[in-house]
């Protein structure tokens, strides 16, 4: 006889599970990346309806196919990077009780304070929770491939004691990689796991010897260092749908912004076409003034979409 679970929680769902966080705390007063440090002040400031639009498009798509939980923001919440989910931590998918989840220890002063709001959500949502005990920014940083298997970053803002810990607390393989491109300091803006044995790797931003352990663990899909900078491999699989930010509609054709933007829409779709899967892009712009593409604001609570058999 199978034993019943004593909890029931996202994770568990028979469906695709992913955690948002909606923008009313969302600020770009503390410019913490070199995206947001180019700007000027006035271009850097946020349209917050605009903000909340383009997040309830993305919400809507999203929930319209899977189940979307929505982190609250507490009351007279300052932190203005909580709603990008995808550094709050990781839930472990390897682990057969599909019930713990490390929370993130951040880097970033502006971003301190959203240790205690994960802690304290995930612990009402009856996971079983670990703090990092070294800096950590969550699956943006840390992307499961299969079984116990990881790919992790680290130097800016994730420290390689971080994968160290995981390894020995948690039974988990992790090829660490040193993320050394400034602009790209998290490990999703160059790494995107597209189906459980193919993975999009911005090859030239890693050393041989990184790029021998990661094809260790996954089929390499190259992508340029230009698609890499327009937000290739920021991108979450939902079910057979490759979810992308595009703001090309806001481009003036034939500038060269514009062409690297459609470059990389082409290479998406036709990497997308190959795996059997579609393409959704939503525009995003506002949040590109916090440094941030549509990875940021997602948190997989679980990898369902990994099990969707493709043609």
């Amino acid at each position: 006889m199978t034993q019943e679970k004593n909890y029931f929680n996202p994770t568990t769902l028979d469906v695709p599970a992913f955690l948002v966080n909606a923008p009313f705390s969302y600020s770009t007063k503390e410019p913490n990346n070199l995206w947001m440090k180019d700007y000027t002040d006035s271009d850097r400031r946020v349209n917050l309806s605009k903000a909340m639009r383009q997040f309830l498009k993305l919400y809507a798509y999203m929930a319209s196919m899977t189940f979307v939980q929505v982190l609250p923001t507490p009351g007279g919440c300052k932190l203005q990077d909580l709603v990008f989910t995808g550094n709050l931590g990781i839930v472990l998918e390897h682990l057969a009780d599909k019930n713990t989840v490390i929370i993130s220890k951040f880097a970033s002063p502006p971003r301190f304070g959203e240790t205690e709001v994960g802690v304290n959500f995930f612990k009402m949502m009856g996971y079983d929770v670990h703090v990092c005990p070294y800096d950590f920014e969550g699956e943006a940083e840390l992307k499961h491939l299969y079984n116990n298997v990881y790919i992790g970053g680290y130097g800016t803002r994730s420290d390689i004691r971080a994968y160290e810990w995981m390894e020995e607390q948690f039974d988990m393989q992790i090829i660490k990689v040193n993320l050394v491109e400034e602009y790209l300091y998290h490990l999703d803006c160059s790494v995107f796991p597209i189906t459980r044995i193919q993975t999009l790797v911005c090859t030239k931003l890693f050393t041989k010897e990184e790029i021998r352990q990661i094809e260790k663990g996954t089929d390499i899909i190259d992508v340029s260092v230009d698609d890499a900078f327009q937000g290739i491999a920021n991108s979450v699989r939902l079910l057979n749908v490759i979810l992308n930010a595009s703001n090309i509609h806001e481009l003036k054709a034939g500038t060269d912004l514009y062409k690297l933007e459609l470059n990389k829409n082409r290479r998406l779709e036709d990497i997308a076409a190959e795996q059997g899967l579609e393409v959704c892009y939503f525009n995003l712009s506002e949040f590109l003034k916090g440094g941030a593409v549509l990875s940021c604001l997602v948190m997989h609570l679980n990898r369902k979409s990994y099990e969707v058999t493709l043609i």
